[in-house]
């Protein structure tokens, strides 16, 4: 068996069932009979509820029941929302308020659920929300992004959830001092929501013993530890489902209320309730992404050599901790906050703030797109300051190729790199020579025309284990467990195509099973570009075990040793007989070696991979209108050996249109009283296919030596690096028009307002 699959190109097997309408999403799989659930929700961003009257709506025709925060405590469930707490330089760890389920009588954020309607059909719960009395006072609404005002948690006096720092700060302190020359640059990262293609949805049924939960998220095991948890199950009467999901982006790792309010009702009525989100809900209540400001500094010495970084940051954590939202700025900003530049001494300093908005949490690569854009931007700044090429000034403060494994002053340990060949081959392919002549052209055309450059690194992050099973049906098949989950990045073609590269498998004899608690016992889920890398790693260590194991059963079965397996055969020296690995399961059925029809193999990687790489932007600005047309996008990236090269390149350019819609586009915005402004698709602006040029990707490999296949992640890998790109390139577009300062997003009022002097 070779190291390394053959797992080239091909179509995905998915798509045939996805382009004719056939994907299982969570509407789809509603069981006849199922009653229709419905939120009402918070109409104030901070308010305490005076009256909350569902007697009326509970008498109306087809409705089943309406919880509120009362009817939860009487089912006992009164627990908190799951959210996380890190320790904080304070001392101890940052606040953790509750999270209620159902309000408690305070709202604390626009769409924070306040009843659950549970009706025979979706209109009957309609007209029963819009029956319920409800009444509140408004409370002082805390929505600046610092430290003071009116508090919303007792437990976060000046709505501080967490002050936290990362480095030397002596050190950084020390280099600026000697420094002789400093960058300075202020970078404000604008509020996104994942947009997903499916909203939120789930199903709960109770059969009066056990509950089955069926959701569209990114891994099934945290929320059967929570639902059993906050319902005071064993754990055994919990099983969790996942069926087609259409996109997640880390939204959807999360639990949320509704999910815990939902499958408690179910239990109370004994029966099936379905609840699948509207969009304008879905904007409403999905956990938000970025939302923060941060002051970077860059010291150089008189060599132009980066001698220390450093960052003072504030994010918005939204009303409640949420399940990874104190790590947005923290643990995931840390493992790429310096980039790949040979920095010395670094200090991070981050402040967690409460506001009445919706909860900010992890994902659309959250951290890594913070920092890499942070440091790209200062350095392309100090680039225009010191009057240095930005490729040249990029290169000279690279980690060399020899320093490898290099640890960063955050403690991160980058494996392999070689960022200067990357970099090089992107100026090449990007014909960053030819530059100054399509500039002209377009300045012709009365058309400004910018180049922009970002040199990202991320990490592979989320659980470093991951397991992989086996099994040898009778119907002379093979299922393989995985403990992924697909949200819609082909991970059935890659799974299966690369078990028959190792086995010689027929790839069509391969079933994939994912998202399913009862047949799989554990798993990582999908999240952080970690999915192939972790699950093909468990394959490959499975098939070892597998094959091992069969040649020592064949051994005495063919009267031959030794047995070898190759190209899919089992072979030995002196014997004629060669079996395909189907046929060694069918022998072993027949012997009665049922344990040779299942294998199991959990694996941890040696170590964490780092992919990167070099992003080019070329774009245009028509001076009298303020509108950007993105022009050229070329991605070239290191993302180790690839085991689909269509797949991966899919990924990029899904990456990229993403960084083109926080950086053009894409904004969350409140009004002074925490009221939404853009809860739909009329006000939150997507991006289109008409928006993109073509968009160039090149793979320059440096095989990771954290797993045995030498992967590393590609799925966050666009937004990463497009942010900064595309931001970087507006500045250029603007520098010689006396603009020195452009913030995301990029929208031509706000372009025009920079080159018209009304925002400097």
């Amino acid at each position: 068996m070779k190291a390394f699959g053959k797992s080239q190109g091909g179509t995905r097997r998915e798509d045939i069932r996805f382009l004719t309408g056939k994907g299982q999403y969570l509407a789809d799989i509603l069981p006849a009979g199922s009653l229709h659930a419905m939120f009402l929700r918070a109409p104030a961003a901070h308010a305490r509820i005076t009256t909350l009257d569902v007697s009326a709506a509970r008498e109306m025709s087809g409705v089943r029941a309406i919880w509120t925060a009362r009817d939860l405590d009487a089912a006992g469930i009164n627990g908190s929302v799951f959210g996380v707490a890190l320790p904080d330089r304070r001392g101890g760890k940052g606040a953790s308020p509750k999270r209620p389920v159902l309000a408690d009588g305070i709202m604390r954020h626009v769409g924070e659920p306040v009843a659950l309607i549970v009706a025979e059909t979706q209109a009957q719960a309609m007209e029963a929300l819009e029956a319920i009395d409800l009444d509140f006072e408004e409370l002082p609404v805390t929505l600046a992004l610092e430290p003071g005002g009116p508090t919303l948690h007792p437990e976060a006096p000046d709505n501080i959830a967490l002050d936290w720092e990362l480095g030397d700060d002596a050190a950084t302190q020390a280099a600026f001092e000697r420094a002789a020359h400093v960058t300075r640059l202020s970078v404000r990262q604008n509020r996104v929501t994942a947009a997903s293609l499916e909203p939120r949805a789930a199903l709960a049924e109770w059969d009066g013993t056990r509950l089955h939960f069926a959701f569209n998220g990114q891994g099934v095991w945290t929320m059967k530890r929570e639902l059993a948890k906050t319902l005071a199950l064993d754990p055994e009467q919990v099983h969790v489902t996942t069926p087609d999901v259409g996109g997640g982006f880390g939204m959807k790792v999360m639990v949320y209320p509704e999910h815990l309010a939902l499958a408690g009702i179910a239990r109370a009525l004994g029966c099936s309730v379905g609840w699948v989100a509207e969009r304008g809900e879905s904007i409403a209540s999905d956990n938000g992404a970025r939302d923060l400001t941060s002051t970077a500094e860059m010291a150089f010495d008189a060599d132009h050599r980066i001698i220390g970084y450093r960052v003072q940051s504030r994010f918005n954590l939204g009303a409640y901790n949420s399940q990874f939202g104190q790590n947005i700025q923290t643990a995931l900003f840390s493992k790429v906050f310096t980039g790949v530049y040979d920095i010395p001494a670094a200090h991070l300093h981050v402040q967690g703030i409460y506001t009445n908005t919706t909860p900010v949490d992890a994902y659309r690569g959250a951290g890594r797109p913070e920092a890499i854009t942070l440091i790209e931007r200062t350095i392309d700044m100090a680039a225009r300051e010191l009057g240095q090429s930005p490729f040249e000034l990029r290169a000279r403060n690279f980690i060399p190729s020899g320093s490898f494994p290099y640890q960063t002053p955050a403690g991160e340990t980058y494996d392999v790199g070689d960022f200067t060949r990357v970099l090089d081959r992107a100026k090449d392919l990007g014909d960053v020579a030819g530059f100054a002549a399509r500039k002209a052209e377009s300045a012709a055309r009365g058309l400004l025309r910018g180049l922009g450059l970002s040199y990202y690194i991320e990490a592979i992050l989320g659980d470093d284990t991951e397991g992989a099973t086996v099994e040898f049906t009778p119907q002379r098949r093979v299922t393989l467990y995985v403990g992924t989950q697909s949200n819609g990045q082909g991970h059935e073609t890659v799974y299966a195509r690369y078990l028959a590269d190792l086995t010689g498998l027929d790839e069509d004899l391969i079933d994939i099973v994912q998202g399913d608690s009862d047949r799989i016992a554990k798993g990582g889920g999908t999240g952080g570009s970690r999915s192939v890398t972790v699950q093909t790693t468990a394959t490959h260590g499975m098939v070892e075990q597998m094959i091992e194991a069969f040649s020592l059963f064949l051994e005495g079965e063919i009267d031959a040793a030794p047995v070898n397996f190759e190209d899919g055969i089992f072979s030995a020296p002196g014997s004629n007989q060669r079996l395909t690995l189907i046929e060694a399961a069918e022998l072993a059925r027949k012997r009665g070696a049922t344990e040779l029809l299942r294998h199991e193999r959990r694996v941890k990687l040696a170590g964490r991979s780092y992919p990167n790489g070099a992003h080019l932007c070329e774009l245009e600005i028509d001076p009298e209108t303020g509108a950007l047309r993105l022009d050229r996008f070329l991605a070239v990236d290191d993302f180790g050996n690839l085991m689909n090269p269509a797949l991966a390149q899919g990924q990029v350019h899904g990456g990229v249109a993403q960084g083109y819609g926080q950086a053009v586009l894409e904004e969350v915005l409140f009004d002074e009283q925490g009221q939404l402004q853009s809860g739909s698709f009329m006000d939150y602006a997507m991006p289109r296919a008409q928006d993109f040029p073509m968009i160039k990707f090149e793979s320059v490999p440096v095989p990771s030596s954290g797993n045995p296949l030498g992967m590393k992640g590609c799925g966050e890998a666009g937004t990463v690096g497009a942010l900064a790109a595309l931001t970087n390139a507006a500045l250029d577009a603007l520098w010689e028009n006396g603009v020195r300062m452009v913030d995301m997003p990029l929208s031509p009022q706000r372009v025009w307002s920079w080159l018209n002097h009304q925002h400097k």
